[in-house]
Parts: structure tokens; sequence; C-alpha cells
């Protein structure tokens, strides 16, 4: 059951400009941003950086990005967050079926990473929400492959997609129509 009820149609002026700013041109706004027009305020101090992180100007490539997005939410148990991502990016960031079961259930060792760089992304999402902490190992590891603005926007993608995982799971936000589920990519 949703805590904090979405705003629904008719949108105020003010409300109407900041969803659509949120949102592709034609396209309705999520449940998750008709849940932060409840705090006006707060939706517009966020949206510059929100739009940052899914913009062309992030430094990490989209299936980078897409990576350590539904690795964040699947470990954060946010199922809204994930299933928002994986219907709208998951094909465009070539994301196989296996890689989005083993980004939800599984473990960076899986067979289906032959990348190094996809298992460093997963390695990282891990670490940060395991401990907050990249260990010395997995940094020098990360270096190799990752500039320093990189991995700068690696570090902040994923405490941002913690700081929504946690919004949506605590709100307990209602799914999207038709979003996947984490049982529909189970082993």
């Amino acid at each position: 059951m949703t805590r904090i009820e979405p705003v629904r149609p008719p949108y105020s002026p003010d409300v109407a400009e900041r969803l659509a700013a949120m949102m592709p041109p034609g396209v309705p706004p999520i449940m998750l941003f008709r849940t932060f027009a409840r705090n006006l305020p707060m939706t517009a101090a966020m949206s510059g950086w929100g739009g940052y992180e899914l913009s062309a100007r992030l430094s990490l490539t989209l299936r980078d990005r897409e990576i350590l997005i539904d690795r964040t939410c699947a470990r954060c148990g946010c199922e809204y967050e994930w299933g928002v991502h994986v219907s709208f990016f998951a094909d465009r960031a070539g994301l196989s079926g296996p890689q989005l079961t083993s980004l939800t259930h599984g473990r960076p060792a899986d067979e289906c990473w032959t990348d190094e760089r996809d298992r460093l992304l997963i390695e990282s999402a891990d670490a940060l929400h395991d401990s907050a902490v990249i260990g010395d190992d997995l940094w020098l590891r990360l270096a190799r492959v990752f500039r320093e603005e990189q991995l700068l926007d690696l570090l902040m993608l994923c405490g941002w997609y913690h700081a929504v995982s946690f919004t949506a799971n605590g709100a307990q936000v209602s799914r999207e129509d038709g979003a996947p589920r984490f049982a529909d990519v189970a082993g």
C-alpha cells in the first residue's frame, strides 16, 4: 500500500511544469516523480542532479550506468526503480536476459560477464552497498580501467540510487504498469 499518494492529474501548473521537465516529451510521469511532486522544492532541487545522472554528460557509458543502477537497486531490494530501469534502458544498454538475472540475483563472477569492465562495475556496486567503501585492491583494478571523472561518477551514481531506492521503498511507491519484477528474471 502506497504511503505517500502520488499527485494525480489534473496537475497544477507548477507541478505540471516540473513533471514535464523530468520526463521525455510525450511520456507520462512515472509514479516516483509524481510522489516526489508532493514536495516540490525537494523535487526542483534534485532535478538537476537526477538529470545529470541520466544524461550524456555523465562520463560513464549507458551500459556502465545501467549495470550500476540495476545492481544497486536490486541490492537495495528496490523492485520499483529496478523495474523502471530494466523497462526503459536494458535493451538500449545491451543487457542480455542472463545478465539481468545475474544483476538481480547473481554475482560478478557469473559466466555471463565476460568483460572485466562489467564485472568491476558489479563489484563496485556490491562493495558500496555492503560497506560503503571500495577496498584498495578493487580501487587499483578500477583505476586501470576507469578515468578519475568516471570513478567519481560511479561513486555518486551508486549513492544517488541508494537514495532513490530508500525513497521508493520507504514510501512504498506502486509499481509501474507492465514493469518487470525480480521474479521475472529469476534463474
